[in-house]
């Protein structure tokens, strides 16, 4: 049951050995994990724990602090790694007319600039409501400036898109931050700022040239960098515990300053009735005292000889106007050519990506931009983030003292911002420690007396939360990837702050702000201030709706009261129009994800109740729904243009999956009749009737909604199985034995789109399984099915076997009757289509050789991986690669199906093998197919890592990098 335990296990460098009252104590515990409540949820993913609860803490002390935290009783969530890794380049710090929030205030800017609405740093942390931040830079002696945080390429500099540039990978996190744990590797040479953005800079004239990589610069060729772990442990509520450690991976010694830093987010340079914090340093103490008028008092103490130094968090405003340290050695990205001048400077092709983006978002962006170079933030002056001083100190002072040696640039009185400077010659193959505590205790004996054993008992800790996690996963390789996806999950925490009617306003004092574009000004209710869960804090450093959905579910794995929040602050007031849209991200609240946040809510309800051992937390079930139903009636009202229960959703979050623009009006004024739109509303209507009927079961009430939410199951099942009639095409077609999107033309003729992509698939994920044991207890909702299908055989041919019982004597709901669901199954399993070594393709195989066209517009042709066609801002990303989200609901789906047909029902896997299995073995076997992303091959390689060569190498194979796509 234990295989880890009684032997050394090694791995994330740390060695720890259970002793055999231990071992003792956990079997006897861990042999009642069984499968109970299995029935009670629809995923064999699903962890069954301990029959008590109440064991958990006696198994996992963390268990225990998350037990304490959810109940209110200590706040150990108070303080976390919820400091972004890029502000610069979002939509919350633009201030141009124009919109284009990539170039307004760019990379290079962020070390002078002080945000107005978060902040960034490398390795960050910070308290929940951002008041104080905790953050590392380092310097190695050759860089133009100072490395606090991450690099990457904006969107218009990248040959796909937006990217960061920078190797790091999250290793380790518990769900309270009593200990979390990253890397980041730091080369010793000059950073290839310029190479880099040239280079990517230059691929954007061929669409079939890759990206070019921090490694693909040879940076690292010769082992020349500093893997730099960083690591937190909270001793206490309110006591964070930091250690840096810096090992030299080269032959040679290296210089490497190491310098954490706190600093307070700047608030008073917009408000002036807000009272400025303070820090300042007490010799005698060897700490740096921190007042704050909301956070309270708090001391940062000093680890031996350390150079204790301060600024301000202001803007400069002299580098405004010039003088601005840059870290590119030449101000043109690209050698000058004319064919890349047409623009007139160096910033030619950044409108021209901008068209792009314009085309995609249309008015939201405002009008589209003149052919030529539009306004920077500091071309404008950083109006609105002029911190108005001449003199003193400033937000970029660390960097002119550590690489200019400039002593005026920092104070050793005190400011807004402290660092913690040490210099270092680091021996080859040698490490250098520095630590640091922020607490609001006084210590008698010393801040770091206990400092290595409550960083001991810390990682124990971590160890038991994961061997209980993961106690049903028996290889260790997939322990190690199960264990990081995790931690990048809890590390991918962000204070999220926008408040929207302000932004619009402006603050007082200032001027009042173009309006960029027009964008969000339909949404001025929406005020953020939370932690969020982000998609990636360095390339999508905002919420997106449906992302957000699919990551509460690994979160409820280790966290569910994190999860369901989650969930609930996209309903609340202060997020959810008030016409019932939920937003779908900065860029464009307006626009429309995919309707999955009731499946989520659904998910995380089974899933927590199986780990409370009750009847769930039927509170948060029936809040959650009746917002839900207000979001679905957007949905029917405002998708549903022509009231036939077809929808057209418009971006519904596939990018460029389709030949044509989803998101656009169509030329001639028709509209795109979407098979997927039309699919996810019918699985929406079958997860909101579950989630009624599951509340009838305690309120009779819900039983009559249920009913409702089942006719509109039916009703948009006849509408996408429609037959061709003399003014209409159905969305399924008898010939290819696939679903289509068709255009709607304004002379009422339909056209079918027919590409074969994942949006013909989705359908598969309209089904639900009813057990006998509901029915029967819930007789109102049994008699107005039966009542339903014996007056409406009309409905009733088109949906799968409700009338006759499955395996079990359950009942099936779903929009594919057995002869569909074989025929979409066929297609989807077939190697030369859909079905990849590593999961369901977004993109059929066949128009590799079968490039489809649509009207005028260019062809679609199937590309592996990384597609070549650069649309839609540069990311090509939805035509070729396995998205993970998508694979799930197969496979949950496949799952579904099996529950009713069983084991004797067998589909051909893959097809063309003549191999006959059941469906709960293709289920699984997708399953491995995902997990091999991840997994070492007999080449060494990881599929996911095989970008390079060096990532089969000793401190590169074990650290897995999770990206947002694949």
């Amino acid at each position: 049951a234990l295989p880890i335990c009684g032997r050394e296990r090694v791995g994330r460098g740390a060695n720890y050995r259970w002793s055999q009252g231990t071992i003792t104590q956990l079997t006897g515990a861990m042999n009642q994990f069984a499968d109970r409540g299995r029935a009670k949820s629809r995923s064999a993913f699903d962890p069954a724990p301990p029959t008590d609860p109440s064991e958990l803490k006696l198994l996992s002390p963390e268990h225990g602090r998350l037990e304490r935290s959810d109940a209110g009783a200590e706040d150990w969530k108070r303080w976390g790694p919820y400091v972004s890794e890029r502000h610069w380049g979002t939509c919350r710090e633009d201030y141009a007319a124009h919109g284009n929030s990539w170039i307004y205030l760019p990379f290079e800017a962020a070390h002078y600039i002080a945000y107005r609405w978060g902040e960034d740093g490398l390795a960050g942390w910070c308290d929940r409501s951002q008041h104080l931040c905790l953050g590392l830079a380092l310097w190695n002696g050759q860089d133009a400036i100072l490395k606090e945080r991450l690099y990457g390429l904006s969107n218009p500099q990248g040959n796909h898109g937006e990217d960061a540039k920078e190797l790091y990978y999250y290793l380790d996190a518990t769900p309270t931050h009593s200990y979390m744990k990253m890397l980041y590797k730091y080369p010793q040479a000059a950073y290839p700022y310029d190479e880099l953005r040239r280079e990517n800079f230059e691929r954007k004239r061929d669409s079939l040239l890759p990206e070019y990589e921090l490694l693909d610069t040879g940076i690292f060729n010769e082992n020349r960098y500093f893997d730099v772990f960083v690591e937190y442990a909270q001793g206490d509520v309110d006591d964070t515990l930091v250690r840096v450690t810096a090992h030299n991976r080269g032959d040679r010694e290296a210089e490497l300053c190491i310098l954490p830093q706190a600093w307070f987010r700047n608030t008073w340079s917009w408000n002036k009735d807000c009272k400025k914090p303070h820090m300042k340093y007490s010799e005698p103490d060897k700490r740096i005292e921190i007042s704050h008028e909301k956070l309270g008092e708090f001391y940062l103490y000093v680890d031996g000889s350390m150079e204790v130094i301060f600024c301000e968090n202001d803007t400069h405003d002299a580098r405004v106007k010039g003088g601005a340290v840059s870290p590119y050695k030449e101000a043109e990205p690209v050698a000058k050519n004319e064919e890349l001048l047409v623009g007139g400077d160096f910033r030619c092709l950044e409108p021209a990506a901008w068209y792009e983006l314009h085309s995609r978002f249309g008015t939201k962006l405002g009008p589209k931009p003149p052919g030529m170079a539009q306004e920077t933030g500091k071309d404008q002056g950083f109006p609105h983030h002029l911190s108005g001083r001449t003199s003193g100190t400033f937000k970029d002072g660390f960097h002119d003292y550590v690489i200019r040696g400039d002593k005026a640039a920092v104070s050793t009185a005190g400011g807004t911002k402290a660092g913690l400077l040490t210099r270092q010659k680091v021996a080859p193959g040698s490490k250098v420690t520095v630590r640091l505590r922020l607490s609001k205790k006084s210590f008698s004996n010393g801040a770091y007396a206990d400092f290595e054993r409550i960083f001991q008992e810390r990682k124990e800790e971590t160890d038991r939360f994961y061997m209980v996690l993961q106690d049903s996963v028996h290889d260790e390789g997939r322990r190690l990837i199960q264990r990081q996806a995790l931690a990048g999950m809890l590390w991918t925490k962000q204070f999220y702050y926008y408040d929207i009617h302000n932004w619009l306003r402006g603050d007082p004092g200032r001027s009042k702000p173009a309006s960029r574009g027009g964008r969000n000004e339909d949404w001025d209710h929406l005020h953020n201030a939370d932690i969020i869960s982000m998609p990636d804090k360095w390339e999508y450093p905002w919420y997106a709706a449906w992302d957000l959905a699919f990551h509460c579910l690994p979160l409820a794995l280790v966290d569910a009261s994190f999860a369901k929040a989650q969930l609930q602050l996209m309903t609340q007031e202060s997020y959810m129009h008030p016409n019932g849209q939920l937003p779908a991200y900065e860029w464009n609240f307006s626009d429309v994800n995919p309707p999955v946040h009731a499946w989520a809510v659904w998910r995380v309800f089974q899933m927590d109740r199986k780990n409370r051992g009750d009847e769930g937390d039927l509170g948060f079930l029936e809040e959650l729904f009746h917002k839900l139903m207000l979001n679905f009636t957007w949905w029917v009202n405002r998708k549903d243009a022509e009231g036939r229960n077809i929808f057209q959703g418009g971006f519904l979050g596939l990018d460029n999956i389709g030949v044509v623009d989803r998101s656009q009006p169509m030329p001639n004024g028709g509209m795109i009749n979407q098979s997927d739109g039309t699919s996810w509303m019918a699985f929406y209507s079958l997860t909101l009737m579950r989630m009624a009927l599951e509340l009838a079961l305690h309120n009779s009430v819900y039983e009559s909604i249920a009913c409702k939410f089942l006719e509109h199951f039916l009703h948009i099942a006849r509408a996408m199985t429609r037959m061709c009639t003399q003014s209409e095409h159905g969305l399924w077609d008898t010939e290819d034995e696939f679903y289509y999107d068709a255009l709607s033309n304004p002379d009422g003729s339909q056209v079918p789109i027919k590409l074969r992509s994942i949006v013909g698939l989705i359908p598969l994920f309209a089904v639900e399984v009813l057990e006998p044991d509901m029915l029967k207890r819930l007789p109102r909702f049994a008699d107005r099915t039966q009542w339903l299908f014996d007056n409406r055989p009309d409905l009733a041919s088109l949906v799968s076997r409700f009338e006759e019982p499955g395996r079990g004597e359950r009942r099936l709901l779903s929009l594919l009757r057995g002869c569909r669901m074989k025929a979409l199954l066929k297609r989807m399993l077939d190697p030369n289509e859909f079905l990849s070594d590593y999961g369901v393709r977004g993109l059929s195989k066949y128009h590799e050789k079968n490039p489809y066209a649509f009207g005028d517009g260019p062809p679609l042709k199937y590309d592996p991986a990384e597609a070549t066609a650069i649309i839609m801002g540069g990311n090509s990303n939805w035509r070729g690669p396995v998205w993970f989200p998508i694979n799930y609901l197969f496979i949950e789906s496949l799952q579904k199906f099996h529950q009713y047909y069983g084991d004797d029902y067998l589909i051909e896997y893959p097809t063309g093998s003549g191999d006959k299995v059941s469906i709960l073995q293709i289920a699984d076997a997708l399953s491995d197919r995902l997990i091999r992303i991840f997994e070492t091959e007999q080449d060494g390689h990881r599929p996911a890592m095989r970008l390079h060569p060096k990532m089969k190498e000793p401190h590169f194979h074990e650290n897995v990098l999770f990206y947002e796509y694949f």
